[in-house]
């Protein structure tokens, strides 16, 4: 099902989104974006509303503007502190239809299917919305290490957190591993769901084809031996199968889609860039003798603003790219302006074909290329309600480029939780390239986000 919210987002009434202008230039902080570093403490609405309109000041001077902490979501739960969330980030999903929680057998039915692969040695909460229990929001978690109290209460608290950002008051929630990684965590969420007031309706632990409950003590119906289940033939299986969908066996087989090419399609890649980018050297050196003042990274901007166009409208035919144009198209994509002009066309409606094109050039970019595609993967997976792959890409993206502001900013929005409901696109791509004209300079002086060349 789409998630419904107000327009505001989850608990704010202004509008939230995320812009290409907001990531246009990376943070200059020191501050580390590790795991351990981030703070949990949700940005206020004043302050939000202020960052805003700051951004919104300095964006009229000059095009564009650094990001604003806390700009992109509404009271946006940060991961916490302490060392709990040392494993992967949460991973969040929206259903693409309508999906209720019936029993225990639907709710494990449910997860993969959302998820889109199978969990294990996680915990997964689902959001509710009365009536009828319809899922709203999915996120998994990383077991902490059970030796380790401090880490599940840690991310418990991040748990409830996103909920209520939410306007979540109903949730259920299943534990994937042995009783001793899961328990600690389950009754953290328990305890502090309470005190937000928000009802925890089922709570399970799955492990070996069996399930057990926190939640019913009564052995008729939860023998302590656990409850055996198979979902293959669920009917929420079943629908969600017959509607194209796969689940992958593990998150790892997720990854392993965006993994870089090697052998000869690699090789190939690299020839290609390499010739891309001599092309482009050749051309403005040509046009200086003639006395065109031009800069190479000018002349690549224009360029890629016509081949990012044309991308997207061969992906959207179903046809797809070749290592020549996907190289320069790679090449193109560490020009800001090329970047956000691809970001504002990235319509929704499209989904399905921008994740393919995405897919491919972070697949086939090479080192020092790669951060531009991966965000804008990351991008499209989150408005497509596909957390794991978001995060995936960004992964990707920050291994590429460690300051690149577009994958910051997005780390940012997913581990907050935020709905695929606030991806919207505030610019057109008229508004991207009228922002750029009005500054000085125009592509010759976009420096923050290119990555070194390998």
């Amino acid at each position: 099902m789409t998630q419904q919210l107000p327009p505001g987002g989850p608990a704010s009434g202004t509008s939230a989104t995320i812009s290409p202008a907001a990531a246009a230039t990376p943070s200059r902080s020191n501050e580390s974006r590790s795991n351990e570093s981030r703070s949990n403490q949700s940005q206020q609405a004043q302050s939000r509303q202020a960052q805003s309109q700051q951004a919104q000041s300095r964006q009229n001077q000059s095009g564009r503007t650094r990001p604003a902490r806390g700009q992109q979501t509404a009271a946006a739960p940060r991961m916490p502190r302490t060392s709990a969330s040392a494993g992967r980030r949460p991973d969040t999903g929206v259903p693409g239809r309508t999906v209720r929680i019936s029993s225990p057998a639907s709710l494990l039915a449910v997860i993969p299917a959302i998820l889109e692969f199978q969990p294990a040695n996680s915990l997964v909460v689902i959001g509710t919305e009365r009536p009828r229990d319809q899922v709203r929001v999915t996120f998994r978690y990383d077991l902490p290490d059970p030796r380790h109290p401090a880490r599940a209460a840690a991310l418990a608290e991040h748990m409830v957190d996103v909920l209520r950002s939410q306007r979540v008051s109903t949730a259920a929630a299943v534990g994937y591993g042995p009783d001793e990684a899961v328990a600690p965590v389950a009754a953290a969420l328990r305890e502090r769901a309470a005190a937000a007031d928000i009802t925890i309706f089922e709570l399970l632990r799955a492990e070996g084809g069996r399930y057990w409950s926190y939640v019913c003590t009564e052995p008729s119906c939860c023998p302590p031996d656990g409850t055996p289940f198979d979902v293959t033939g669920h009917p929420v299986t079943r629908a969600f199968l017959a509607a194209g969908g796969k689940v992958l066996a593990s998150r790892d087989e997720l990854a392993a889609t965006l993994t870089a090419v090697g052998g000869e399609r690699a090789e190939a890649m690299r020839r290609a860039t390499r010739d891309a980018e001599e092309h482009v050297a050749q051309c403005a050196a040509r046009l200086r003798d003639a006395g065109v003042r031009v800069s190479v990274r000018r002349l690549t901007a224009a360029a890629g603003l016509v081949l990012v166009r044309d991308a997207i409208s061969r992906y959207r035919a179903g046809e797809s790219i070749g290592a020549e144009c996907a190289a320069w198209l790679t090449v193109a994509l560490r020009e800001l302006r090329v970047r956000d002009d691809a970001w504002a066309r990235m319509d929704p409606g499209h989904a399905d074909a921008h994740l393919r094109l995405w897919t491919d050039l972070t697949r086939l970019a090479r080192p020092g290329y790669v951060a531009g595609p991966a965000a804008l993967l990351a991008f499209v997976a989150w408005q497509s309600g596909n957390g794991a792959l978001g995060n995936i890409a960004l992964d990707r993206a920050l291994a590429d480029s460690p300051r690149y502001s577009m994958a910051l900013l997005l780390r940012d929005v997913l581990d907050s939780g935020a709905p695929p409901s606030m991806a919207r696109l505030p610019m057109t791509p008229e508004e991207v390239a009228a922002s750029y004209d009005a500054r000085r300079g125009g592509a010759d002086d976009e420096d923050g986000e290119q990555a070194p060349v390998h």
